[in-house]
């Protein structure tokens, strides 16, 4: 009697270890896409609810950007500023000027050629002692700055005639794109204040207030990315090696009574839990490998955190 009564416990830890469940527990998850905010600034507008479904691109929550607006009113006016600089110098001098250095230059040679004449008259009267040495000084003096003066203005005509040295005009050039660059970066914050959906989604939550100063850094918006939810289970160690990338696998769905086809799109190589060097043979089969399972897009209905079982191979 004893004996049977030990066959029979046996073959109920027989079935019991056959009975094991060979589904991996999870839930149904989406992407958590957090839009953060770039500097601090008063939320002034939310357009769009939460729990709405968002499209790439719309405008979730929009940052006072009248500070920022100035910046780049300020840049655009520095970037027409070194423009204008540049032109300048890559046309050169205009033909009034060129034309006013050549009159210049003419009435300086008539003056000198005063000048000349004048101490001439003066040095023949100076040897006929009829003129002091201090007018002949004086008359020399006044000739040699009227030759100066012509050389002065010849020079003149002649950098206005060559145009800009190269070397202004590099300079000239680059400093116009230091300030399209300075324009561009003013333009980006500008840009980062209106706070657009960056994929489709849902709208999961807005954190700030209507009328708060945000903090730079904190999220300001959470979106839900993609169309159908994923099944991100943790599967048991003996069936790691049964599951590779694009296994389709059955996923259940609490409150669902038909099972929903998915997809493997990502197993993780490391256990989540103890390393497996630091167990025996029984120990490690409770190690556990997460996993996702991307559910077809007619499920895009499902909500996320919903508890999902992924059925194993």
């Amino acid at each position: 009697m004893r004996i049977l009564l030990i066959i029979s416990v046996l073959f109920l830890l027989v079935a019991c270890d056959n009975s094991a469940p060979s589904m991996a527990l999870g839930s149904l998850e989406r992407q958590r896409i957090a839009l953060t905010a770039t500097t601090n600034e008063v939320v002034v507008a939310l357009p769009v609810a939460q729990g709405s479904m968002v499209s790439k691109g719309e405008v979730l929550v929009q940052l006072d950007d009248t500070l920022q607006k100035a910046h780049v009113t300020k840049a655009l006016a520095d970037v027409a500023q070194a423009n204008a600089n540049y032109e300048k110098l890559l046309k050169g001098a205009r033909e009034e000027e060129i034309a006013a250095a050549r009159a210049k230059v003419s009435g300086a040679k008539a003056t000198l050629q005063e000048s000349q004449a004048n101490y001439r008259r003066i040095a023949s009267m100076a040897k006929d002692n009829l003129a002091s040495k201090a007018n002949l000084d004086r008359s020399l003096a006044s000739r040699d700055a009227d030759a100066a003066s012509l050389e002065s203005a010849q020079e003149q005509l002649r950098e206005l005639v060559a145009g800009s040295r190269e070397e202004d005009i590099r300079f000239a050039l680059a400093n116009l794109d230091a300030t399209e660059a300075v324009l561009l970066g003013e333009q980006k914050k500008l840009d980062d204040l209106t706070i657009r959906a960056t994929r489709d989604g849902i709208l999961d939550n807005l954190p700030w207030n209507l009328g708060e100063r945000v903090t730079q850094g904190s999220p300001l918006a959470v979106v839900l990315a993609g169309k159908a939810p994923f099944a991100r289970v943790y599967v048991p160690e003996p069936y790691r090696v049964k599951i590779n990338i694009d296994d389709s696998l059955w996923v259940y769905v609490d409150g669902i009574d038909e099972p929903i086809e998915g997809r493997v799109t990502w197993i993780a190589n490391e256990p989540a839990f103890t390393p497996y060097y630091a167990l025996n043979q029984e120990e490690r089969a409770r190690l556990m490998y997460l996993a996702e399972v991307q559910l077809p897009d007619s499920s895009v209905s499902l909500p996320s955190g919903v508890p999902a079982q992924v059925a194993m191979p």
